[in-house]
């Protein structure tokens, strides 16, 4: 087994850990499926959670799931052999996208379909391993984006949660240890380790020309006008005022 390397682990493991504790994600006996898409994201979540793990006052199993597209780049097996390194328990779910796609006809934007298809293959793996929480990688700038692009297609003010209670209860509680993370902190710590190369996504040029690329982009702009953007807007999601916003006095009692 390797441990993380570079200069920003113990920053890593303070917001993790504070992430973790503030939003209360992990309890006795959890059994967490932790999606691994072979990207560095999912990688370090790994490491962080079994760092908790090993540490951590409560006792929880975590287990990885890589979801395998079926396309020829996809190196699934640099990822199956980095884990067994790791001694990580890890499990792979196959699907065939390229086919799925073209019967579908959705071959020029696949996005929208994969995300769904992929997420419902976790969910079903987390139900066949009794795994009662889902842990994903997504970082405080995919939040920030999340919330940007809620905002302006008019779907109201919110983003991806911390912790996330599914509406179906056959399915996991959707838990993000890293939302409180920047991913230029998570970007340099990548560079200091030796992940292997999964291959990635076959429509990375579409992810790079997307509204989610843009409005992730848009944060680094907002930073150099406003150097502590950041920590402003985790402080300001959890600072909600609703008399201030456009709501109903119907809607505003909800909240009272």
């Amino acid at each position: 087994m390797t441990y993380l390397q570079g200069k920003h682990i113990a920053k890593l493991r303070k917001l993790t850990g504070e992430a973790i504790g503030r939003f209360e994600m992990i309890r006795e006996n959890d059994r967490i499926l932790a999606g691994l898409s072979g990207g560095k994201d999912s990688f370090i979540l790994l490491h962080l959670l079994h760092h908790f793990q090993a540490v951590a006052p409560v006792k929880f199993e975590i287990i990885a799931g890589t979801f395998d597209p079926g396309y020829p780049e996809f190196n699934t097996n640099a990822i199956t052999e980095y884990c067994a390194k790791q001694n990580w328990n890890h499990k792979v779910i196959h699907l065939p996208m390229a086919e799925i796609l073209a019967e579908k006809n959705q071959a020029s934007s696949p996005c929208g379909l994969c995300s769904r298809l992929r997420r419902g293959k976790l969910y079903g793996l987390a139900n066949e391993l009794n795994c009662n929480k889902l842990a994903l990688g997504q970082h405080l700038d995919d939040l920030i984006a999340s919330f940007f692009m809620s905002l302006c297609r008019g779907q109201g003010i919110r983003t991806m949660a911390p912790v996330a209670t599914p509406d179906d209860p056959a399915h996991p509680v959707i838990i993000r240890p890293l939302c409180l993370i920047p991913e230029s902190m998570l970007i340099s710590t990548a560079q200091a380790n030796d992940f292997p190369t999964a291959g990635g996504c076959r429509y990375e040029e579409l992810l790079l020309e997307g509204d989610r690329a843009y409005f992730r982009n848009l944060a680094d702009t907002l930073t150099e006008k406003v150097p502590d953007f950041r920590s402003n807007f985790i402080r300001s999601l959890g600072h909600i005022e609703p008399e201030h916003l456009m709501i109903t006095p119907a809607l505003l009692k909800k909240f009272q």
